[in-house]
């Protein structure tokens, strides 16, 4: 099966392309197909993963799979929430985010810096799909005080995984992808998409 994944991000279409490996999909980003991303004009993760879903079902002809995720920190009223890959201004990179991010959180408590990384992923076998699959992965951590690691993207140097005791940006690819709310999001997707195929068979 094809599918146009609805993202320029490098990092996710790398992640994308490792959880899928496994399984008997094409997958295609959607910058390979001249496909420009669309205008982000949702107030939530779902609605801006649907948007993206169909804009490149009708751009490719293909079913899509779009990811919308971000960041939401508990001190700081769920920001930066779905603006993190925008959080210090349009046109600025992950390192630039993380330093409003650190300071923002200045003067907070280790114990009140918690965050959750969330992912929803949307599946649409066409622009006109009317039952999309939708499912959403959480990644509970706290917010560090300074970056560790080399490793990950976005807001993973400065985000602390307690059951491993590091940052996000110090696992190993199969270890981040095994225990992330993309990861989990991208189990349950597959999951309902298996099951969604065998109920027509």
């Amino acid at each position: 099966m094809n599918v146009v994944i609805a993202s320029g991000n490098q990092g996710k279409l790398n992640e994308f392309r490792t959880l899928l490996s496994p399984y008997k999909m094409e997958v295609v980003a959607q910058s390979d197909l001249g496909i420009e991303a669309p205008e982000e004009t949702g107030l939530t993760f779902i609605e801006n993963a649907l948007i993206k879903a169909r804009h490149a079902c009708a751009a490719s002809d293909l079913p899509a799979i779009a990811d919308d995720s971000g960041l939401a920190v508990g001190a700081l009223q769920g920001a930066p929430g779905i603006y993190s890959a925008r959080y210090a201004g349009e046109g600025a990179n992950d390192a630039d985010n993380i330093v409003r991010l650190l300071r923002e959180l200045e003067g907070v408590a280790e114990a009140a810096r918690s965050a959750t990384f969330h992912c929803v992923l949307v599946y649409l076998e066409h622009a006109e799909d009317p039952t999309p699959i939708v499912c959403h992965g959480q990644w509970k951590g706290r917010i560090l005080d300074s970056r560790r690691g080399e490793g990950g993207f976005g807001y993973d140097p400065v985000f602390w995984v307690p059951e491993k005791q590091c940052a996000a940006a110090e696992l190993s690819k199969q270890e981040k992808n095994a225990i992330s709310h993309r990861g989990k999001a991208m189990m349950a997707l597959l999951a309902a998409i298996e099951s969604r195929q065998a109920q027509r068979f």
